[in-house]
């Protein structure tokens, strides 16, 4: 069984492509960024605890996408992600508290709050308005292997970017829900990187070959991925809050569909600086959302 990722307008076909020659552009530094993640949400979330694999009488989930669910799980649970030695100072926490979509349409997310905050792409969650349901439960695992569901808080088509608050969870030992409720979580960067910083991304890359010429071709990628690159600027001439067609934030971490709502960190700091969207296929350029929108998008939310 394998997992497809979403294809939507906002991404863009992947291939292994050159980025030289791209126009590089800087957000204006003199620009006042939006205040940081408070660091209590504004109320306590009420969250159920669930078994260790959530029956399909509890996830509701079509058959194929309930074994889909179990699958992923068994795989991360089994096969832990390996961190270079180099990112080992700051790194595997931040893997701790990456998400992937358990449904078939496969996609990443990432912890942005103790209390269950998620942050992804809004089209990970909804293609338009049309088909946003804030009712409707989302189901992922953490990179430990833990279910979790979720509903959608907040949704911008504009910047790319949804917030989900886990509803209930498996617990990660035995008696810590619901009154010890806690979830790794990342730690938003003060300001953007420099021109050329190392990034690490942290995605899922889906099973299927969207470039195969035939359907059902297996890619035989791991659940989850890690990889490293570079900040390569922000895309000339776009507003870095707009990245409704394609993110302004350039990269070239290696990602894959399904790599959409992926953590960009700073390698060094292993703080979030960004997050995987999209791919210009004139370019070869890896596309994302700029930390600047992500801190404007909370600051009205959270």
């Amino acid at each position: 069984m394998s997992f497809i990722a979403a294809r939507t307008r906002a991404q863009r076909k992947q291939l292994a492509g050159s980025t030289s020659g791209t126009e590089i552009h800087l957000a204006d530094e003199t620009e006042t960024p939006a205040p940081p993640l408070p660091s209590q949400p504004a109320a306590k979330p009420n969250i159920t605890a669930l078994p260790t694999k959530p029956p399909i009488s509890l996830t509701r989930l079509p058959r194929d996408d309930h074994n889909l669910l179990l699958k992923k799980q068994h795989f991360l649970q089994k096969y832990a992600i390996t961190v270079p030695r180099t990112l080992q100072r700051n790194v595997p926490h931040a893997v701790s508290a990456t998400l992937v979509f358990a449904q078939q349409e496969a996609g990443t997310a990432v912890c942005i709050h103790p209390s269950g905050l998620l942050l992804t792409c809004a089209h990970c969650v909804a293609g338009d308005e049309t088909e946003l349901d804030l009712e409707k439960v989302h189901w992922l695992l953490f990179a430990s292997g833990r279910a979790v569901s979720a509903k959608c808080l907040a949704w911008d088509s504009q910047r790319d970017l949804a917030l989900l608050q886990v509803t209930a969870a498996s617990a990660a030992a035995p008696g810590d829900l619901p009154e010890g409720v806690s979830f790794p979580s990342v730690t938003l960067a003060d300001g953007a990187p420099q021109l050329g910083a190392g990034l690490v991304c942290i995605g899922h890359p889906g099973s299927e070959d969207l470039e195969a010429s035939e359907a059902g071709v297996l890619t035989g990628y791991d659940v989850l991925h890690l990889s490293s690159g570079s900040f390569c600027g922000y895309a000339e001439g776009q507003d870095v809050q707009d990245n409704s067609e394609i993110g302004a934030l350039q990269h070239d971490c290696w990602t894959y569909w399904g790599h959409s709502g992926a953590p960009l960190l700073d390698a060094r700091t292993g703080k979030l600086v960004g997050m995987h969207s999209s791919w210009d296929d004139e370019t070869g350029m890896r596309r994302g959302v700029a930390l600047e929108a992500i801190k404007m998008f909370l600051k009205a939310r959270v």
